[in-house]
C-alpha cells in the first residue's frame, strides 16, 4: 500500500459504497444529493411547490432581513447593550447582499420575459 495514494483495494470499497447506495431506496437515508429538493412534512409527496409561492417565500425572506438589520441599527443607535457594531454590520451587509442577488434575478426574470415576448409564433 502506497502512503501517499490510494490502493486498488480501496477504490474497489469505494465503488462498492457508492453502489450500494445508489441501490438504497429514497426514503431510507438518502441525502440532499440524491433529492436537492427538499419536501416538508406537512406536503404530501405529490406536491409540488409552485414557481411563484417560492418567489414570494424568497422576496418575503429577503424583507425580513432588511427588517432586522433596520430594527438592529436602531437598537444599536438607542444605546442597547446587546446589540453590538458588528452585528449590525454584519445583519445590513447581509440584507444587501440579499437585495443585490434579489435584483438580479428580476433583472433575468425580465429579460427572459422579453425575450419571449419577441420570439415570433
Amino acid at each position: 500500500m502506497n502512503a501517499g495514494g490510494i490502493d486498488a483495494q480501496r477504490i474497489s470499497s469505494m465503488l462498492a459504497q457508492l453502489r450500494a447506495a445508489a441501490q438504497k431506496p429514497e426514503g431510507l437515508g438518502s441525502s440532499a444529493i440524491a433529492n436537492p429538493v427538499q419536501k416538508t412534512p406537512a406536503a404530501s409527496p405529490t406536491s409540488q411547490v409552485s414557481f411563484s409561492d417560492a418567489l414570494k417565500a424568497s422576496l418575503d425572506q429577503v424583507n425580513n432581513m432588511q427588517v432586522n438589520a433596520e430594527k438592529m441599527g436602531q437598537d444599536f443607535a438607542m444605546g442597547n447593550d446587546n446589540v453590538s457594531l458588528s452585528d449590525v454590520m454584519i445583519s445590513g451587509q447581509k440584507a444587501n447582499i440579499a437585495f443585490q442577488a434579489t435584483v438580479q434575478v428580476r433583472n433575468k426574470l425580465v429579460t427572459a420575459y422579453q425575450d419571449m415576448m419577441n420570439m415570433q409564433v
